[in-house]
């Protein structure tokens, strides 16, 4: 497989897509459609999972009503497998509470017509 030409745009609009149901509790479910029970990794603060399940149990997990992620950048470089490396830098605001800066960095594989996140790492820029 080559590089993907369109990585940029399949980077905007993923984070775009990714972000929208994460942020609206009637839809946060559907962010398990972006993740596979084989194939997916995340480090969430830390803590490793793997598969689909562990995952959305984390997401599910979170304490907060609600949620808001303001994007700052967005940079996304193609693999060498027809993947896209998305890297997310932004603020994340939940419940009443300041915002924070946070770090999102997903690997994006490719599946049929789609994508699916291969590898998801999730950091706030808490500095202690």
């Amino acid at each position: 497989m080559a590089l993907n030409p369109n990585y940029e745009q399949i980077g905007k609009t993923f984070v775009q897509q990714y972000y929208a149901l994460f942020d609206d509790p009637t839809q946060r479910s559907n962010v398990a459609n972006f993740y596979t029970e084989q194939k997916s990794l995340m480090s969430f603060e830390g803590n490793q999972l793997m598969g689909r399940t562990k995952i959305m149990e984390k997401i599910q997990s979170l304490t907060f009503q609600k949620i808001q992620h303001i994007i700052t950048a967005i940079d996304a470089q193609p693999t060498f497998d027809g993947g896209v490396l998305v890297s997310v830098l932004g603020q994340l605001k939940t419940d009443d509470d300041p915002p924070h800066t946070f770090n999102q960095v997903f690997v994006l594989k490719p599946a049929n017509d789609s994508f699916y996140v291969e590898h998801d790492c999730f950091r706030l820029s808490l500095h202690v």
